[in-house]
């Protein structure tokens, strides 16, 4: 019997109101997920007027930008091959030539390329 009555007492307590109707915890409000790490490279190469996304043939028709590309990459514009991948960016070119174009040696041009206004 006093099992039946505790049990009872329990129920009671669970059926009153201010345990039975607890409210959730509000949700988050709705807002973007948070942009990846690599993507703030990619917000400060979008931001200036000449970086690695931009054509080759682009970079080396602004005099300070070909500076940059003859400095930092020498043998670049002046490459027998230089008409087959001026349109193309040194990101894109990257891909065929990883042994010259390294990572650090783009990052080196990448923010030469930053300071041209």
């Amino acid at each position: 019997m006093k099992l039946l009555a505790s049990t009872a007492a329990l129920l009671t307590l669970i059926a009153t109101p201010a345990l039975a109707q607890t409210t959730p915890a509000p949700a988050a409000p709705a807002t973007a997920p948070a942009a990846p790490a690599a993507a703030a490279p990619a917000a400060l190469a979008a931001a200036t007027r000449l970086n690695l996304d931009t054509p080759i043939e682009t970079v080396v028709a602004d005099a300070e930008g070909k500076k940059v590309l003859d400095t930092d990459l020498p043998g670049l514009t002046t490459n027998d091959k230089y008409d087959m991948f001026k349109s193309m960016s040194l990101n894109q070119v990257a891909g065929f030539a990883p042994d010259k174009l390294t990572p650090e040696r783009l990052a080196k041009v990448s923010t030469d390329l930053a300071v041209i206004k």
